[in-house]
């Protein structure tokens, strides 16, 4: 139970320096470059912290050396379904006159969420702590 715990808070962690970067890039891109439909903005940053939160997480959160490209190939599959339908639903509530940054918001919960539940359960599926943090820490 700890362990879990402990493994929920460092991927809150990682997914709120995730977040932080989304959320810069998309504020960029929106503000700054002027892509104003939400999926401009959103896909780029989405992309951007999507890269940074899988790098830090198969380290440090689930410290697993499962085979790079299959964890790869499988979080690109979580993403090939959440991010058209994200895009989607985005676009679908800013043209009902939401704000962009309250949908990118919700869209941040809903990623963090299912992605957590997607990498725990099925990307590092029996390899969590098995890459070399994890035998160091087993072995002190």
């Amino acid at each position: 139970m700890k362990k879990n715990l402990w493994q929920a808070i460092k991927f809150t962690l990682f997914s709120i320096s995730a977040g932080v970067i989304q959320v810069g890039s998309y504020t960029l891109f929106y503000e700054v470059f002027g892509w104003t439909a939400y999926w401009q903005s959103h896909l780029p940053s989405l992309i951007l912290s999507v890269l940074w939160n899988f790098t830090f997480n198969r380290r440090y959160t689930f410290r697993s050396d499962a085979n790079l490209p299959r964890s790869m190939a499988l979080v690109a599959l979580f993403y090939l379904v959440f991010t058209p339908a994200s895009a989607w639903w985005g676009t679908a509530l800013q043209n009902a006159g939401w704000n962009a940054y309250l949908i990118e918001g919700m869209n941040m919960l809903i990623n963090f969420v299912t992605e957590f539940l997607y990498q725990k359960f099925v990307v590092y599926r029996g390899q969590i702590d098995t890459n070399d943090l994890a035998k160091k820490q087993a072995a002190d």
